[in-house]
């Protein structure tokens, strides 16, 4: 009976939640689709409109910024895959002095927060002239610690005698890695690009303090831009943006959600 009463208690406690967690996105689904007029005055029976989306899209060069998100997150991710790829790959193949220590120190980079090395990643990208660049937006985040460390981790787990195997029939590291490795890790880099692609796309402050002209915005930049008009904001206006510019990660989410749990607990530390 206690525990049925528990089971209850915690089950109404965490619709609760949901239900304050979701009302600013019911609010701004409500607005979006509907006239300004009721943004504030919730009629069940308002009429629906597209209108907000049409506006909001010729407003601002949303078509820009979503090319610039792309091109982005594509560097970022092919950095980040082939980078992480092949320093895990050394890290569990090889054995050499310092490795347990160097792997700790790529470890260590996990404690410290990106924000930390803005000041000094600015003056970097200044001295190199890449300020107001795509690349330059893209040139701290080339590698991660993460990728490395999941990746590392899933290396772990093949056997030593498929690698054994591969070299008895004369493969050499590099075929060794492309057939038997990588293939054994998709779904860990399914997981790992639906990570790094939903964080580059909401990354907001570095870019920001990076680009100065329309011509290299990402969306979360173009849209804070769009959202700080002088004349007054008009929040059904800004949330259809804000759902125009949220909408490809949402529909990713929805299709890869069983995929990106499962892989995620297929790449638990073994």
């Amino acid at each position: 009976m206690t525990k049925g009463l528990d089971r209850i208690l915690w089950t109404t406690f965490g619709l609760v939640f949901a239900a304050i967690w979701g009302l600013p996105f019911l609010y701004s689904v409500w607005t979006a689709f509907h006239d300004e007029i009721y943004s504030a005055n919730f009629v069940w029976n308002a009429p629906l409109t597209l209108e907000n989306f049409v506006e909001a899209w010729q407003a601002a060069p949303f078509a820009l910024y979503f090319l610039n998100t792309f091109i982005l997150i594509s560097i970022v991710l092919a950095a980040n895959l082939i980078l992480c790829t092949l320093v895990a790959y050394a890290f569990v193949r090889y054995r050499f002095r310092w490795s347990g220590y160097l792997f700790a120190l790529i470890m260590v980079q996990l404690l410290i927060s990106p924000e930390i090395l803005i000041v000094e990643n600015y003056l970097t990208l200044s001295r190199i002239g890449m300020i107001d660049t795509i690349l330059g937006i893209a040139l701290p985040y080339l590698t991660s610690a993460f990728g490395i460390f999941l990746l590392r981790q899933t290396f772990m787990t093949v056997p030593v005698s498929l690698d054994e195997a591969a070299q008895i029939e004369g493969a050499g590291a590099w075929r060794v890695l492309w057939n038997i490795y990588v293939p054994l890790a998709k779904p860990v880099y399914l997981a790992y690009g639906l990570v790094s692609i939903s964080f580059h796309w909401n990354n907001f402050l570095w870019p920001l303090i990076v680009t100065n002209s329309p011509e290299v915005r990402p969306v979360t930049v173009g849209l804070s831009v769009f959202a700080t008009v002088e004349s007054g904001v008009e929040w059904s206006l800004v949330n259809a943006a804000t759902l125009m510019t949220t909408a490809p990660l949402i529909i990713a989410f929805v299709i890869f959600q069983r995929q990106f749990v499962a892989n995620f607990m297929r790449a638990g530390i073994k």
